[in-house]
């Protein structure tokens, strides 16, 4: 089979296509013929080294697709079905072998480019604004790249929710895709100071909670534009990692909670993970969460993939395609 192999850490150049075997499943596995592979931040950061894995590995953590095998003591998934999967390394390829209590059931009426697209970004949206901070009507949020893979979803699953969004883009064009899925108010924050503006738009009161995926540019501002007792949810460093800070900064700005969440501690039980892709496949089935697929790349094209994601040149989703 194809795959995409790092053997060193580096830059998207370390992003190699390689022959290897189709992999045989472990007695908890099944086999799955990857149909699309999600690309994401979380990629960059174990091509980078900032998270380590063994070397070599197959790049990439979420996919769709069908499985073709399973181990002898699988007995949820069988042969034919339809699946998909985040948080098992190795899914930049035409087959990998998945844990099967990682899997879940595609809905008949979902492509497998949606629902590559859909389950980390789209559960990562979830836990946001249902867990991590349950967003209530009424309230205000404001979301970093509104425009990215999760800010799309999670400006969406906060206006069914209720809340107000502030969103901030790099450019109009984004900030028009932010609008169109739902942003009560976008700062373009190449062109306004993100604090300034919702300090506006809240009239000096503060939003109730920052989604911040960005990190080191935004984090130290956004603590500034939260209303006493807000929520500080740093999910991603896609400008580099927040710097340590001292705890008395949050008395400073009101009394202030700020957490660092993860997808794999939301999703970490079976009955989690059902519960959780359930409800975000069900919410695309039913038309009333809209993902956006910016991208298509063959799988070779991984490199270009990362350059693309890094380069802050995307809104939506990036797919490889085996």
């Amino acid at each position: 089979m194809k795959a995409i192999q790092v053997s060193q850490t580096g830059g998207p150049e370390v992003l190699k296509l390689v022959d290897l075997p189709i992999p045989e499943p472990k007695p908890n596995e099944a086999v799955v013929q990857i149909k699309a592979a999600g690309v994401n931040f979380i990629d960059v950061y174990f091509r980078e080294g900032r998270y380590p894995a063994p070397l070599p590995f197959i790049n990439g953590q979420e996919a769709a697709g069908v499985v073709i095998a399973t181990g002898v003591d699988v007995t949820t998934f069988k042969v034919g079905d339809r699946v998909a999967y985040t948080g098992a390394l190795g899914s930049y390829a035409e087959y990998a072998a998945v844990p099967a209590d990682r899997l879940v059931k595609i809905p008949d009426e979902l492509d497998f480019t949606q629902a590559a697209a859909a389950m980390l970004q789209g559960m990562t949206a979830h836990y946001l604004c249902h867990s991590t901070y349950p967003v209530k009507s009424g309230e205000t949020a404001l979301v970093h790249a509104a425009a990215g893979g999760v800010g799309l979803l999670l400006v969406q699953m906060c206006k069914l929710l209720g809340a107000r969004v502030i969103g901030t883009t790099g450019s109009e064009e984004k900030a028009k895709l932010a609008r169109e899925a739902g942003a009560d108010e976008v700062i373009i924050y190449s062109e306004q100071d993100f604090e300034t503006e919702t300090k506006r738009l809240t009239e000096d009161k503060g939003v109730h909670v920052v989604y911040d995926g960005v990190g080191k540019d935004t984090f130290a501002k956004g603590l500034k534009v939260l209303r006493p007792r807000g929520f500080m949810v740093i999910f991603g460093g896609a400008s580099g990692a927040v710097p340590p800070f001292d705890l008395l900064e949050l008395t400073k700005h009101g009394s202030l909670y700020v957490t660092r969440p993860s997808l794999q501690h939301c999703i970490a039980s079976r009955q989690e993970l059902e519960q959780r892709s359930g409800e975000v496949l069900q919410m695309i089935t039913a038309g009333n969460l809209k993902i956006r697929i910016h991208k298509t790349y063959p799988l070779a094209e991984a490199e270009a993939a990362h350059r693309d994601l890094e380069g802050r040149k995307t809104t939506g989703k990036l797919l490889l395609i085996p």
